[in-house]
């Protein structure tokens, strides 16, 4: 994967399911040269301990060394922020070049982002992307969807919001979990510009 050192992706996580698909997305993006702002919500820190058997640390700056023990991103190419630091570049529509991911994306944090509740750090960094026009795609993982949830989204959807549930293929036949994985983590590169080898475009090899 190739990436453009300009990119700069805010990489939310929420607490849907779904860890396995924001870990994976990180690991790419810092792969393709990206500036990585990366932000978690308490919620998160729970799904990430039942997927994938890790405790996150709740320290900002503990959290910070953990992810680049573990992705071994170049000089500051991640940053993390807690979700109350409003002083970080994402909460300024002042900070420019920027997308944003919500991977997963709760119906909470859905239902916030809609109504313009800026409670923390994520919902208002979503609601810069939105006011700014910056792109912004968010990834719901639930199941079934009530009407609530369905009129959230398509309130976003019609701000120009990009609604890329977690829904991997299987025309491919995917042989293990993380080929769905990667499916989804995919496509998200694509929308966001970001050359990958995950999983080739149908008809492609």
């Amino acid at each position: 994967m190739t990436g453009s050192p300009q990119k700069v992706i805010t990489l939310a996580m929420t607490g849907g399911s779904g860890a396995p698909y924001t870990f994976r997305l990180l690991e790419c993006l810092l792969v393709a040269k990206c500036h990585v702002d990366f932000l978690i919500s308490d919620a998160a820190r729970q799904v990430v301990e039942m997927e994938l058997k890790i405790t996150l640390p709740t320290d900002v700056n503990q959290l910070q060394a953990f992810l680049e023990n573990k992705f071994k991103p170049e000089k500051n190419q991640l940053k993390v922020y807690d979700k109350m630091d409003w002083l970080s570049p994402v909460a300024s529509g002042t900070s420019r070049n920027r997308q944003m991911v919500i991977c997963p994306a709760s119906g909470g944090t859905i239902s916030a982002i809609a109504h313009g509740a800026s409670k923390n750090l994520i919902e208002r960094a979503a609601d810069v992307a939105i006011k700014e026009k910056y792109p912004l795609i968010i990834v719901p993982r639930e199941a079934p969807l009530s009407a609530i949830h369905l009129e959230n989204m398509l309130k976003l959807a019609q701000l120009g919001v990009t609604v890329m549930p977690a829904s991997p293929g299987f025309y491919y036949n995917p042989k293990t979990i993380n080929d769905l994985v990667d499916f989804m983590v995919g496509r998200i590169l694509n929308h966001l510009g970001i050359d990958q080898d995950l999983v080739p475009g149908w008809g492609e090899n």
